[in-house]
């Protein structure tokens, strides 16, 4: 049985694991919600031992950019609800590509969250059973390190812009969800602490 990084574990009902990503050079953190066999932002590992107990069903992205192995899992025919907002950059990708947008239900139990300001397809989804939210690239950690944003040089043309809207969608998601483990693709996940951590982190954003 595959066991989380974490030094804190995570419910039985989710999976986390990390594969290095031959694009960028660095591990990057995938997950499945166990039970439904929806996963999150998928990176298959060398050993892909890590999903011998789980049937895949589908594939959640929470950005354009995290279709990372989607087309290695399940033959190429699994479901990859991707945010419309980033249809327009898989065109001529050979997937079952699903649009979705803010609010939207998604397999497993999931509901999509909009976050914006770093892209127009950046998104979170939330789990209420699980207490679980997901993000993409508007916050990330070095490891089991400080909650963090991107460079300035991978964070547009008004870094200060971006991580001021960053912080007021991410405290808005503070408010409005219920939530204790916040998932990230770029580091290890925040267990028990996910949401007083990222209202935190949000709170200095948005006064950057």
């Amino acid at each position: 049985m595959p066991t989380d990084s974490t030094t804190q574990p995570l419910p039985a009902g989710l999976r986390h694991w990390t594969a290095r990503h031959p694009g960028i050079g660095m591990a990057v953190s995938s997950y499945a919600l166990v039970e439904s066999g929806v996963l999150l932002n998928p990176l298959l590992p060398q050993d892909d031992a890590v999903l011998s107990d789980v049937e895949p069903t589908a594939i959640v992205l929470t950005n354009r950019h995290h279709l990372r192995s989607a087309g290695d899992i399940g033959g190429g025919r699994l479901p990859v609800h991707v945010p419309q907002a980033g249809m327009w950059d898989l065109e001529g990708v050979d997937l079952d590509l699903r649009p979705y947008a803010d609010g939207d239900e998604l397999p497993g139990g999931l509901r999509a969250v909009e976050i914006g300001a770093l892209s127009p397809d950046e998104f979170a989804v939330h789990h209420p059973g699980l207490r679980a939210l997901a993000v993409a690239d508007g916050v990330m950690r070095d490891g089991d390190g400080p909650l963090a944003t991107f460079p300035d040089h991978l964070l547009g043309d008004d870094p200060d812009g971006v991580r001021r809207g960053l912080g007021q969608a991410f405290a808005r998601a503070c408010d409005e969800l219920e939530f204790d483990h916040l998932l990230l693709a770029h580091g290890e996940p925040v267990v028990g602490t996910g949401r007083e951590d990222l209202r935190r982190f949000a709170l200095r954003l948005a006064g950057s």
